[in-house]
């Protein structure tokens, strides 16, 4: 395995469909623009700071941990 583990924006993805919520209704829950939640999930942004990505776990409803590992 080449990279350790999944992404965060795989995990988010991964989170959201599970939720069965879309990337727009994820941004507004978690108080984002839509933008960042598409470009993290599409890997473009790859390191999103720590309080965007704990504004997303809060939104999912799971822990920072969750998302990172």
């Amino acid at each position: 395995m080449s990279k350790q583990g999944a992404t965060i924006g795989e995990n988010i993805k991964k989170y959201r469909n599970k939720l069965g919520i879309s990337q727009d209704v994820l941004s507004k829950r978690a108080n984002l623009a839509f933008h960042t939640i598409a470009k993290i999930e599409a890997g473009t942004t790859p390191n999103p700071t720590i309080e965007t990505v704990k504004k997303i776990a809060d939104a999912l409803g799971v822990s920072l941990d969750d998302l990172m590992k």
